[in-house]
C-alpha cells in the first residue's frame, strides 16, 4: 500500500451526496486505509490543480473520488503536456458520481465500500492517456488530458443540455432524481432532436483526410460513455490506440430505432456507423465558422478543431487489491 495517500473528491458529485455524506466515507477509508488525507474541488480545474500539489508535496497515491470529468480532471494533474511528472505515483478510483462510466472499463467496484477495499493492494495497471489540444470559443488554443473518450458532435450538444440551467427531464423527473442513465439519455433524445448533422475533415494518423457528415465522432481509450451507452466495445486502454467510432449521416428516426444497440455495443458495422483504430486523430469543420462541440469525459470544454494524441501506458491505475 502508498505511504502517503490523498483522496481528491468533487463534493457535488451524487447529487451533492459525497459531501453530505463524507463523515461515513472517511470513516470507510480510514478503517481501509489507514491514515490518509482528503480535498475537494470547488471550480473547474480544481482536481488538476490539486493532483499536481499533492504529487509536489510526495504524495504516491492520489485518489479521484467523482464521476468521469473528476477522473479526467485528477489525472491531467500526473502531467506536463506529454510528459508524466511522477510517472511512480498511483492514481486510484473511486465511486462518487452519477455516471462512472471508466470504471466500468476497468472493472473498478461500483460500491464505495468494494471499491476502497480494491486500494489497499499493491496490483496496478499502465494505461493510456488521451492528450486533446482544442480551440476555445473565440479562437484561443487549449489543452487537457483524457482518460475515457472525448468526442464531438452531437455529444458536446449533450454535455452543454446536461450542465444547463434548465437540464432535460425524463417522464416529468429531472437529472437529480433520475441518475446518471436516464440523464444522459434524455439529454441525448433532446439533442437529437434539435441537432443538425455536421460535415468535418478528420485524419487518422498519417492517412490521407477523410470528409465526413456526422452525428458524432468518439475517439474512445475507454468503452462506455454516457451513462452506460457501450460505444466502444472493442476498445482497450492499454493497446497504445484510439477506437475511432464515427456515427455518420443520422437521423433522429434512426436513433430512436437503433439507438439501444449503442447501449448494447451491438451498433459496430450497422449502416452509417464506423470503427477505425489510430493514435494520432486530426479534426477540422469543414466550414470555419460552424461550432462542433467537443464532450470530454461528461466535460464540455471547446470546440474543433483539435488533436487528439494517445500516450501509451503514460499513467499507473490501482486497479484491485
Amino acid at each position: 500500500m502508498s505511504s502517503k495517500t490523498v483522496v481528491i473528491a468533487n463534493p457535488r458529485s451524487g447529487g451533492g451526496a459525497t459531501e453530505r455524506r463524507w463523515g461515513e466515507f472517511a470513516a470507510v477509508l480510514g478503517d481501509t486505509l489507514g491514515s490518509f488525507e482528503h480535498r475537494f474541488t470547488r471550480d473547474v480545474g480544481d482536481g488538476t490543480r490539486l493532483a499536481r500539489e499533492a504529487l509536489a508535496a510526495g504524495f504516491d497515491l492520489v485518489v479521484a473520488m467523482g464521476g468521469d470529468g473528476t477522473v479526467s480532471e485528477v489525472a491531467s494533474g500526473f502531467f506536463d503536456g506529454e510528459r508524466a511528472t511522477h510517472p511512480e505515483a498511483v492514481l486510484g478510483i473511486l465511486p462518487g458520481g452519477t455516471g462512472g462510466d471508466f470504471l466500468r472499463t476497468l472493472g473498478i467496484p461500483r460500491t464505495f465500500a468494494e471499491a476502497a477495499r480494491g486500494l489497499r493492494g499493491t496490483t496496478t495497471r499502465r494505461i493510456d492517456v488521451g492528450l486533446l489540444e482544442y480551440t476555445l470559443e473565440g479562437g484561443a488554443q487549449a489543452s487537457r488530458h483524457f482518460t475515457n473518450i472525448a468526442s464531438f458532435g452531437l455529444g458536446g450538444v449533450v454535455d452543454r443540455i446536461i450542465n444547463s440551467s434548465r437540464p432535460p427531464s425524463f417522464l416529468g423527473l429531472r437529472p437529480g432524481a433520475l441518475g446518471g442513465k436516464l440523464a444522459y439519455l434524455a439529454a441525448t433524445l433532446q439533442g437529437g432532436l434539435q441537432y443538425k448533422n455536421q460535415r468535418v475533415k478528420i485524419t487518422l494518423d498519417d492517412g490521407e483526410p477523410q470528409y465526413k457528415t456526422i452525428q458524432s465522432v468518439a475517439v474512445a481509450n475507454g468503452r462506455y460513455f454516457g451513462g452506460g451507452m457501450h460505444i466502444a466495445p472493442g476498445a482497450s486502454v492499454d493497446d497504445g490506440r484510439f477506437d475511432v467510432i464515427t456515427l455518420g449521416d443520422l437521423g433522429p428516426m434512426d436513433f430512436l430505432k437503433r439507438g439501444y444497440k449503442v447501449y448494447l455495443g451491438t451498433h459496430i458495422g450497422s449502416p452509417k456507423i464506423e470503427c477505425q483504430r489510430a493514435s494520432l486523430v486530426r479534426a477540422w469543420p469543414i466550414d470555419p465558422k460552424e461550432a462542433v462541440l467537443l464532450d470530454v469525459d461528461g466535460e464540455a470544454p471547446g470546440q474543433l478543431p483539435a488533436t487528439f494524441r494517445i500516450l501509451p501506458g503514460a499513467l499507473r491505475v490501482k486497479v484491485e487489491g
